[in-house]
């Protein structure tokens, strides 16, 4: 259980509303006693057709109230005696009756209060957790996304979040009521016969044993489950971004195929699972009643045999004892939907303590803009500690202040991650980057970023407005500056066609508009935030001639005055560079301008021969 007392470190923001409803569980427990513990002595009255006995009860006089089981039942038993010789048995009854109903609907009110509140820290709960694994997402590394599936983290945001809700925090009501109804009984039974009960407490654990052994291969199911379901969700991801690939290639019956085989084994898994939820309700209740049918041969030898109980008590024990099968049981589903969903906080503390290899060093040092050049000093990455082979190998390279430098090269040579590395995307593995002399890992992560502005091939926008894409994450924007940025950037006039203008919805990542205007928004997005330093990764590679045309005028705009780092496999994009890089297998082989490098007659002049002939 020890994961589940992790959960409830959640709890701690919310003690105000958990004693109001522990304080309320205790009073349903003592009205629901008292309901029954009024009757009995009542029974025992009602039973005794003999008026001589109980002027026998009453001439004892009045006892002396202590707390212990002869005290008590003296006590009663005289004033119940009294009420049946004064009143008459019939209208005692009906006080009995009168007095019942009222706890039992004292019971039930303190029972609606102690769920009311407990609801706020339920959902608290949730919604603390829902926050705490979204925030964590966008702080853990891009690295962290290499290596896992997104279908799993949004399986974990998702089916394992609501897990939490239904399987511990729902359980948190019976897993703390019902210990507490369960105790106070004990007491009772206790007083009532000390033999009995401890006869029924070596019993107990036996049954508890048995059902922690299905609890344990439940949570094993549970876990299987909700993996199988990461795979799903992660399948449903990329069939919904490639369904234009899909379709084109007719492969959809062996996309449905492989979907199938996987929602068979989630199936299969999650039968067995639920059957083993199914299981604990009948099995609590059978070793409850064999224990308690233990209890009564024993109690009724006590009655029958050894006269040493009276029968009054021993009905009255029953009663409680098979009051204790209710929360009993209870406490027995709980245990088990616990079970079941402490696999998912095993997930969800999977996410949530994962290492954020890319933060803040302890004394960060402030970067308020740019001023002189950037430096690769002997950088060198590998995307896994020890990993043999090198993204990167011993590169060195200065980017002064408003030069252009172009990165070109084949796939995979590097370029992308290199620039990444810039913004802190990525840290090195070895070696140095820094900005006006002081180490990008030294400084403020936030200071680092504020001073870039990335466009990337992938124009990534948001199912969200027009006006909120270009104003993405800069404060206190006015519309006109927000127009103005997309005029440099050549989009204002499709902007204006479309129906509601700059409050256009763009639909899922811009689907409602073209690759061009895509790329346009994502420029306008750069220029309002106006970076001293562009990051540009291949952003006019996916266009059409007229698309490009218009992009790359925007992109001359966005340039103009600025330090950038561009990476393009056209290489007629970059002809004036200050400086082209050209990389192979992680490192500079050549690096100067285009006409340097067309001279030198080496690994550029044949790929810009190549790009030519094509």
């Amino acid at each position: 259980m020890k994961k589940f007392f992790g959960v409830l470190r959640y709890v701690k923001g919310y003690w105000r509303y958990g004693t109001l409803n522990i304080v309320f569980n205790i009073f349903s427990v003592i009205f629901s006693l008292f309901s029954i513990a009024t009757l009995f002595p009542f029974l025992k009255i009602l039973l005794s057709n003999s008026e001589s006995e109980l002027s026998d009860i009453i001439a004892k006089g009045n006892p002396v109230f202590a707390f212990n089981t002869d005290s008590i039942v003296a006590y009663v038993n005289y004033h119940m005696a009294s009420g049946a010789i004064n009143y008459g048995k019939l209208n005692v009854l009906v006080a009995i009756c009168l007095f019942i109903i009222f706890t039992i609907f004292l019971k039930n009110l303190t029972r609606y209060l102690a769920m009311y509140f407990l609801a706020p820290i339920r959902n608290g709960v949730v919604r603390d957790i829902r926050n705490k694994i979204f925030n964590k997402t966008m702080d853990l590394p891009l690295s962290y996304y290499s290596e896992e599936r997104k279908g799993d983290v949004m399986s974990v945001m998702t089916a394992d979040v609501n897990e939490i809700e239904w399987s511990i925090m729902q359980s948190l009501e019976m897993i703390f009521r019902e210990p507490l109804t369960i105790v106070v009984y004990l007491i009772l039974m206790f007083a009532i016969s000390i033999k009995l009960t401890i006869t029924a407490f070596i019993l107990l654990p036996i049954t508890a044993l048995l059902i922690g052994a299905i609890g344990k291969s439940l949570k094993r199911s549970a876990g299987r489950s909700k993996e199988k379901m990461g795979v799903l969700l992660s399948i449903m991801e990329e069939t919904l971004g490639g369904l234009r690939i899909i379709k084109g290639f007719n492969a959809e019956k062996t996309v449905s195929e492989k979907f199938g085989q996987e929602n068979q084994l989630y199936t299969s898994i999650s039968i067995k699972m639920f059957r083993k939820i199914d299981l604990a309700s009948p099995l609590s209740e059978l070793l409850g009643v064999t224990v308690m049918v233990v209890i009564l041969y024993l109690g009724g030898r006590m009655v029958i045999v050894d006269n040493t109980m009276d029968g009054t008590l021993l009905l009255m024990y029953i009663v409680m004892f098979s009051q204790l099968l209710a929360p009993a049981k209870s406490f027995t589903a709980a245990y088990y939907s616990v079970q079941k969903g402490l696999a998912s906080a095993e997930r969800i503390d999977k996410i949530l303590n994962a290492e954020i290899t890319i933060k803040d060093a302890p004394n960060p040092k402030p970067i308020k803009g740019f001023e002189k050049e950037i430096e690769y000093r002997n950088v060198s990455f590998a995307y896994r500690e020890g990993e043999v082979g090198w993204v990167l190998n011993k590169i060195n390279l200065k980017i002064e202040k408003g030069k252009t430098i172009a990165l070109v090269g084949q796939s995979g040579s590097g370029k992308t991650t290199l620039a990444d590395m810039l913004p802190r995307f990525y840290d090195t593995t070895e070696g140095q980057i820094l900005i006006d002399g002081v180490e990008i890992k030294q400084a403020k992560i936030k200071d680092v970023r504020s001073i870039m502005g990335i466009v990337t091939q992938e124009s990534i926008l948001f199912n969200d407005t027009v006006y909120n894409n270009i104003a993405f994450g800069i404060e206190n924007v006015t519309e006109q500056q927000v127009i103005e940025a997309a005029k440099i950037a050549n989009a204002h006039q499709f902007i204006s066609e479309m129906a509601n203008g700059y409050q256009t919805n763009i639909g899922d990542r811009g689907s409602k508009m073209s690759g061009g205007q895509r790329q346009r928004i994502s420029i306008a997005r750069a220029v309002l935030k106006n970076p001293p330093i562009l990051i540009l990764d291949e952003a006019t590679s996916a266009l059409d001639t007229e698309s490009e045309r218009l992009v790359q005028d925007a992109l001359f705009k966005l340039m103009k005055n600025r330090t950038s780092l561009v990476i393009a496999h056209r290489l007629s994009t970059i002809q004036h560079a200050d400086e082209i890089i050209v990389m192979q297998k992680g490192e500079i082989i050549e690096r100067g301008t285009h006409t340097t490098l067309l001279a030198n007659n080496s690994t550029y002049k044949k790929l810009y021969d190549l790009q030519a002939f094509v």
